[in-house]
């Protein structure tokens, strides 16, 4: 009876995991058992955030240089698993925000896991729709690719240098254009990046901190070996603005008459280049004043002539200027105008009084100082409801007299091509000298040496070598004592 008792109570591992509580083969490792979410801005294939999103039919999104290298060998959706050709993938266009966060164009709101996310069949265009009540299609565990462990071989991989693009010849010849813009963009950065390496900082742009390069090899192995401090590059236009320290000059030749402008480039340096590499190529040539406002400002500088457009000489808005000591009093105030802060583009605008109540809201870079007759003139030329002047007020061209940056830009120019002459003779003056090649006398043992000369030099040392004793003095007796 004892032998027997403790048999039954013996439990094998089959008998403890299928009958009492034991864990499961199998369990841990089922799609069900965890839900995992892939998030929106990620590539249903590669599993990574997209960057150039398409989407199927039932809204599952894909990255273009993965899907079309597996639909090339299994003709399937990686993720359901059903039939798909290139034919049926979307182009999605999705909108960023200032944070570079993807938003609805429409409320502004933010994406995030919880949107429901819908994109126009016709136009591709993304937008927010309503909240999402099936949060299943989104488990990537589930996906067909993932299930039965599909990948493409390396012939198919889209290289993303765009060096492999050749393998894809049956594409049609909209995706064929969008490789060969995506090749391009990969050659445009790698480009720049050598560029960044290979540029060197010199006593000109060179700041007093360095790259940190040392610093984040050391703490990271991502980062490049450096053993070597480097100082790092100040931008072009800390170095160039540094040196500007006198005021512009130009003519603004309207067809009312000539208004003389200075410009406060030692103080706004950034808003009077703008305003400068404008002028010079003619951008404000033939546009017109737009607005005029009676005892306030006229203000122009928009191509379309409608207060809305115009572009800066960066193609891109800039920062505000603000100095203490610059204040919209007094008429003839040159100011930017804009549609908030750090939003100057073209648009400029002259004071007809004092608006005080502006400072600190627009730049100041210049003021009129020559020609306020012609400001008056302006002035008095009525206005419509919206205050745009009844009769046309034309730049017909503006003339520049001084610029401060040419000079800037000549005089490190030369500065550096001095520099770069001296370190070139400086190298040459530090060069060893090349060894000349030795005469050979005769052959073996010894063959460089001038026998001849040696037996030459001993003659004169024999000869020459000896000297005359010195006389010595004899000590006597003692007489003369």
């Amino acid at each position: 009876m004892e032998i027997v008792a403790s048999l039954l109570q013996y439990l094998t591992a089959s008998e403890y995991t299928q009958y009492y509580g034991g864990k499961r083969t199998g369990v841990g490792n089922s799609s069900a058992a965890e839900f995992r979410r892939l998030p929106f801005d990620h590539c249903s294939l590669s599993l990574q955030p997209f960057e150039h999103p398409f989407c199927t039919p039932e809204g599952v999104i894909y990255d273009l240089m993965h899907i079309v290298p597996f639909l090339k060998k299994y003709g399937v959706d990686p993720a359901t698993g059903k039939s798909l050709d290139q034919k049926s993938l979307l182009k999605l266009n999705f909108t960023k925000n200032a944070d570079g966060k993807y938003h609805c164009p429409v409320l502004f709101k933010v994406f995030n896991e919880n949107s429901h996310i819908v994109a126009i069949k016709t136009t591709g265009n993304v937008f927010s729709y309503e909240d999402p009540t099936n949060l299943e299609k989104f488990n990537f565990n589930n996906f067909h690719h993932v299930k039965n462990k599909l990948s493409v071989t390396e012939d198919f991989e889209a290289d993303q240098n765009g060096e492999n693009y050749g393998n894809l010849k049956s594409v049609n010849s909209v995706t064929r254009d969008v490789l060969e813009e995506i090749k391009r963009e990969a050659a445009n950065k790698k480009m720049e990046k050598k560029n960044e390496e290979t540029e060197k900082a010199d006593k000109f742009n060179a700041a007093h901190y360095s790259t940190g390069a040392v610093a984040a090899s050391s703490t990271s192995t991502a980062v490049e070996p450096s053993t070597f401090h480097e100082a790092a590059i100040l931008d072009d236009d800390i170095v160039r603005y540094s040196k500007v320290k006198k005021k512009g000059y130009l003519q603004i030749v309207s067809n009312l008459g000539p208004l003389n402008i200075e410009l406060h480039c030692d103080m706004t340096p950034k808003t009077c280049e703008n305003f400068m590499k404008l002028s010079k190529i003619g951008y404000y040539d033939n546009t017109i004043f737009h607005r005029s406002i009676k005892n306030f400002m006229i203000q122009g500088g928009d191509p379309t002539g409608t207060g809305s457009g115009g572009e800066s000489a960066w193609k891109k808005p800039f920062k505000d200027e603000f100095k203490p000591n610059l204040s919209h009093q007094g008429r003839g105030i040159l100011s930017m105008a804009n549609s908030g802060p750090n939003t100057n583009k073209s648009q400029f605008f002259i004071t007809y009084r004092s608006c005080q109540h502006l400072d600190k809201k627009h730049s100041i870079f210049g003021r009129v100082v020559g020609g306020l007759d012609t400001l008056s003139k302006m002035e008095k030329i009525k206005t419509d409801k919206d205050d745009k002047p009844l009769e046309t007020i034309k730049i017909m061209k503006i003339m520049i007299f001084v610029d401060p940056f040419q000079e800037v830009d000549e005089e490190l120019a030369k500065l550096r091509a001095e520099e770069k002459s001296a370190a070139e003779k400086a190298l040459v003056v530090n060069e060893e000298p090349k060894s000349k090649k030795l005469k050979t006398y005769h052959q073996g043992v010894g063959k460089y040496i001038n026998s001849a000369a040696i037996v030459n030099s001993e003659v004169y040392n024999n000869t020459e070598g000896k000297k005359k004793k010195n006389a010595t003095g004899q000590f006597g007796d003692f007489s003369s004592w």
